[in-house]
């Protein structure tokens, strides 16, 4: 190798070593330039540190990252951006097509003519409603009839021997041996021989006669005859369904004693069930279609033609009746029914007085989030800058068509989330916002203007001091039962029966008007679940109860007042995260639905 080729090589080596550091090292100082520059302009941009919280305690919130003081589960970023008013929501443009969220108007005539299509998109409207009902077949008790012997006697013979047997008017159903009838037999021949001399002494005996109901054709028979008839025959007086027999050959009846009992069963009586939240919706005329299991495939159709007017105290129902030919006698009394009222367009008569002008507000079921008969929906404000949902309250009727009814909570106008709800439910949860698991912040804050908030009525003015103290009686009786679940250990049948003894001490007189109503009904809660409480062997069973009965007293003493100072507290996990509530004397928390799994779980939600 020569120097001319070694110089080239070192020469060549030396350009690549430049050539790297100026691609590579330069373009490293660069990014971190760069890098250092983004990272700034995110901080001064943000204006406000991230807040992270936990998603199963949204209470919890602080500002770096860590575990949840409660449960120890990961905290997660807080979203940023959200109104300051617990009952509504702000989300993202991209959140939003996320959850693929739909809304409609209530009370556009368009959408109300897509509800009658089955669409439903949200109407006001007076479309047809159904309800469906159970019940059974019965007789007609209009026919029920008693075939009974005018005259007393020893029953011979029965040509009706069984129950549901037919017979028709005038069949002969039975021969009666009567000591009176033949007397009354003989009379009026002895009569006859002396019917020129004394003609009134045989009309006497005919009339006689007529009154055991002997007929002018045996009368007239008698006298021809001039032989007394021992075994007298009875006739059915109409046609019917024996339902049973009530004598038996050579037994002795008296005058007016029944032989049968008898029905038509040409026609029936449909007798339906109703509850009393469907009654005010039901009329008479309205039709009625129902299947019997025994006939698949056919269908009966009525009108209804009377409604009880009085609840049965054991089922609460009503009895709502339609009559049903049966000529063909394939329906038979006591069948079980299911049927289908179909009610009039709009209120029936006897709502009119609770929908001014017959005009009703019709969401989709899609939007209603079930909770029982104070549902919630999600409705999107107008006029907002960022996708924003007010969660709302709202009382729910009956069903129409494919929606509810809606009788409360909404007004026409307002904008309804119908598809995406549970999404925005979910991020309300997570978020520390009212939600169908945590409507407790409603209570907390403020009464969000056009949302009814969840609220325990207030009689502590009217109180006596008293019955607050035979309250706080009560609460001495429930703490040890409530240190036990903490225990886990099955509670002491002591405990609750010193339980069931103070809520029994317990004055109902001192409290007046409505306030005695609400405390009949939390007491009469109380002592159900107390003694369901003791009947379970299981802890996890006993704390269910227990979660009843604590809420039961936390609405006493939220609407009555307490002497001394207790604490509300709710553990959202409980339940399979339903969440439940107890009461504390000590604002430390101990959990009794986890007891040592999950010991500090919970907040003090309420200050008694």
């Amino acid at each position: 190798m020569n120097i001319r080729t070694i110089i080239y090589l070192v020469g060549a080596l030396v350009l690549g070593l430049l050539a790297g550091y100026f691609l590579f090292g330069g373009e490293a100082e660069v990014m971190d330039e760069h890098a250092d520059h983004d990272h700034e302009a995110m901080d001064e941009g943000d204006g406000e540190a991230q807040i992270w919280t936990c998603s199963m305690h949204p209470q919890i919130q602080q500002g770096e990252p860590g575990d949840c003081p409660l449960c120890g589960m990961d905290l997660i970023p807080l979203q940023t951006g959200n109104s300051t008013d617990p009952a509504v929501l702000t989300m993202t443009e991209a959140a939003v097509a996320m959850a693929r969220v739909r809304t409609v108007v209530v009370g556009n005539p368009e959408a109300n003519r897509g509800a009658a299509a089955g669409a439903m998109d949200g109407a006001k409207s007076n479309a047809d409603r159904t309800i469906q009902l159970t019940g059974r077949l019965a007789p007609d008790e209009r026919t029920a009839a008693v075939e009974v012997s005018e005259f007393g006697g020893r029953v011979e013979r029965l040509f009706v021997s069984f129950s549901g047997e037919q017979v028709r008017a005038g069949q002969r159903i039975a021969t009666v041996y009567s000591p009176d009838l033949v007397v009354a037999q003989e009379e009026l021949l002895q009569a006859k021989k002396f019917a020129d001399v004394n003609p009134e002494l045989v009309a006497a005996a005919r009339v006689k006669l007529s009154n055991l109901e002997v007929t002018d054709e045996q009368i007239t028979q008698l006298e021809e005859s001039g032989e007394v008839i021992s075994n007298f025959p009875i006739y059915a007086d109409r046609s019917g369904t024996i339902l049973e027999t009530k004598a038996e050959v050579g037994e002795y009846v008296k005058a007016g004693g029944a032989l049968y009992t008898y029905t038509n069963l040409s026609n029936l009586w449909a007798l339906f069930d109703a509850y009393e939240a469907d009654l005010a919706k039901i009329d008479v005329g309205d039709k009625v279609s129902f299947t019997v299991a025994s006939r698949p495939g056919e269908t009966y159709n009525a009108r209804v033609t009377f409604i009880d007017p009085v609840i049965d105290p054991t089922t609460r129902t009503a009895a709502v009746r339609a009559e049903v030919s049966n000529r063909r006698g394939r329906l038979k009394p006591e069948m079980f029914i299911e049927g289908t009222v179909s009610l009039s367009p709009g209120p029936s008569p006897r709502e009119r007085g609770d929908v001014a002008g017959g005009d009703e507000l019709i969401v989709p079921r899609s939007s209603v989030l079930w909770t029982g008969e104070r549902s919630v929906v999600y409705v999107e404000l107008p006029d907002m800058e960022v996708p924003t949902y007010e969660f709302r309250e709202i009382t729910v009727g009956d069903r129409v068509g494919e929606g509810y009814r809606i009788t409360e909570g909404l007004a026409a106008g307002d904008r309804v989330v119908v598809n995406g709800a549970f999404q925005i439910d979910a991020s309300a949860q997570l978020n520390n916002k009212a939600s169908m698991m945590n409507r407790d912040v409603l209570i907390q804050g403020r009464e969000t203007e056009g949302v009814t908030a969840v609220a325990i009525p207030d009689y502590r003015e009217d109180t006596p001091e008293a019955f607050r103290a035979q309250l706080g009686k009560v609460v001495e009786a429930y703490l040890p039962l409530k240190d036990m679940m903490v225990a886990t250990e099955l509670a002491d049948e002591t405990l609750l029966a010193s339980l069931r003894e103070m809520l029994a001490k317990v004055d109902m007189m001192q409290v007046k008007g409505d306030a005695h109503v609400y405390w009949m009904k939390q007491m009469e809660a109380m002592e159900a679940h107390a003694n369901t409480l003791l009947k379970k062997d299981e802890v996890e069973a006993q704390r269910a109860q227990f979660s009843f009965l604590s809420q039961a007293l936390i609405n006493a003493l939220t609407a009555f007042g307490v002497d001394g100072k207790y604490y509300v507290q709710h553990c959202p996990m409980a339940f399979d995260n339903a969440g439940a509530n107890w009461l504390s004397n000590e604002e430390q928390i101990r959990n009794p639905y986890f007891g040592d799994k999950m010991l500090k779980c919970g907040s003090v939600t309420e200050e008694l």
